[in-house]
Order: structure tokens, then C-alpha cells, then sequence
């Protein structure tokens, strides 16, 4: 098993109604430079990713494809705001079980590991197990 730390911080995002409105504020008002936009079918999103150079920091701005998807239902409850705290993994099998192994156990929600934007492995881990904060591994491929 490859050890799985250190964790670092991969993206933040965001949940918004409107993703062409929400990238143009990011640009126009934080100078951030978009770098993909893409259509995610097994999350229910359509997702934008941009950085700020100046730090290399990732936003992902998510927008639900429609009401009843997680992101759907998110936006519904809450409304905007940020949806999760992304972790960059070398290894997303060791982490999970280096997770699966501590005390408590955190394990991650349904669906487990699914493909994220990019080809990437992801795979989320229960808010209440991180003080309130969904909490999204990723392996980039």
C-alpha cells in the first residue's frame, strides 16, 4: 500500500445557479482564468475549473443539470455557496483505506469511487466526519 500522505488541498467548490454568470464574475473581479469547462453525467453537474495564478488555487464551480442531483438538492436546501474542500491523493485506494483503518472509521458516501471531471477518481467523504465540510478525494489521472 502506497502511503497516502500528505493530503494537499486540490480545489474548493462551489455551488451556483448559473456557471456562465459565476465564471464571469470570477474572472472579471478576481482575475482567475478559466481552464475547463465540462459536463460531469455521473455527478448531475456541469462544472467550470478556474485558477488564480498569482497562487495557483483551483475553484471548481458546480451547477446542477438538474433539481434532483446532489448538487440539485444542495443548491435547493442552501443555495450558493461552497459545496465541498477538494484533497489531491497520489493514491485514492490507500487513502480510502488509510481512512477505513482510523477511529472512527470515515468511509466514503455513495457512491464510493466514481470518475470526476478530467478521468479523475474521486470519492467523497461523509460532512460529519470533517466538522461540516464535504470533503472530496482526488486522484488526477
Amino acid at each position: 500500500m502506497t502511503d497516502p500522505l500528505p493530503f494537499t488541498v486540490d480545489h474548493v467548490g462551489l455551488a451556483v445557479r448559473d456557471l456562465d454568470a459565476a465564471i464571469e464574475r470570477h474572472v472579471r473581479l478576481l482575475g482567475a482564468r478559466l481552464v475547463s469547462v465540462e459536463d460531469v453525467p455521473g455527478h448531475g453537474v456541469r462544472e467550470a475549473l478556474l485558477t488564480l495564478d498569482s497562487s495557483g488555487t483551483a475553484v471548481q464551480l458546480l451547477a446542477a443539470t438538474g433539481d434532483d442531483t446532489p448538487v440539485g438538492r444542495f443548491l435547493r436546501r442552501r443555495g450558493e455557496g461552497m459545496h465541498h474542500l477538494a484533497y489531491a491523493v497520489r493514491d485514492l485506494e490507500s487513502a480510502l483505506a488509510h481512512l477505513a483503518a482510523s477511529n472512527p472509521p470515515v468511509v466514503p458516501v455513495p457512491p464510493g469511487v466514481s470518475r470526476g471531471s478530467g478521468g479523475a477518481g474521486v470519492a467523497f467523504l461523509p460532512p460529519a466526519a470533517f466538522g461540516g465540510v464535504l470533503v472530496e478525494l482526488v486522484e488526477r489521472v
